[in-house]
């Protein structure tokens, strides 16, 4: 295993269109982007944009998954919840809705309660093809999605405009991590991403910059 300054894992500019890819777009949930939440990330807002576009771009080729709590903690997560017992509510509660931006047009999400979201279901939406990841946060479910998909021989692709960390160094240093499995992980920008998408410029971004903030998980 090598870093990305030996690899070259880590991508900028222009691409090759991709027809495979699959955009998965990680918990953009209200528990994470609502201002009375404990879970709030701060800059929540500004990986929206970002997202929405990659969104577009992908039209159908999109997932996007969800954080949901079980219905009774096992293990270390008896521990976990213990220390977040607002979060133990049902999968249809308010707060593990998609945020209005990417609800209307979600369809049917991958649910886990696990960080990672790799499994049986998601796999069957990703296929063979690359998967590209965007969401929150690039530290936890992000990470923790990416190497599991990696170590099951699927291309990841890591938008790091469209992803936000637990801080800004966090999201930095989770970046650097998932660049470290390269070529099984690359993290690249949003043009890159676009250009897997078939579409060569960002059109209907918005305003933030992608690189904000988030909270676990």
């Amino acid at each position: 295993m090598t870093g990305a300054s030996e690899t070259g894992a880590s991508e900028t500019g222009a691409g090759v269109t991709d027809p495979g890819a699959t955009l998965v777009v990680i918990d953009m949930q209200h528990i994470f982007g609502d201002p009375g939440s404990a879970w709030r990330a701060p800059r929540f807002d500004e990986v929206v944009g970002p997202i929405r576009t990659l969104a577009d771009a992908f039209a159908s080729r999109v997932t996007f998954t969800r954080f949901v709590a079980p219905a009774t903690p096992e293990g270390a997560w008896r521990d976990y919840y213990r220390q977040w017992p607002f979060a133990l509510q049902p999968p249809d509660a308010p707060v593990y809705d998609l945020v209005p931006e990417f609800a209307p047009g979600a369809g049917v999400t991958v649910d886990a309660t696990t960080f990672g979201k790799w499994g049986p279901d998601l796999a069957a939406r990703v296929g063979t093809g690359t998967m590209v990841l965007a969401g929150v946060s690039t530290d936890c479910c992000v990470l923790s999605t990416a190497l599991a998909a990696a170590d099951a021989g699927v291309p990841v692709r890591v938008v790091a405009e469209a992803c936000a960390g637990v801080d800004d160094d966090s999201h930095a240093k989770a970046l650097d991590v998932m660049a470290l499995y390269g070529p099984l992980i690359q993290v690249i920008d949003l043009d890159r991403a676009l250009a897997l998408a078939g579409r060569s410029a960002r059109t209907g971004m918005g305003t933030g910059t992608g690189t904000g903030t988030g909270t676990a998980p």
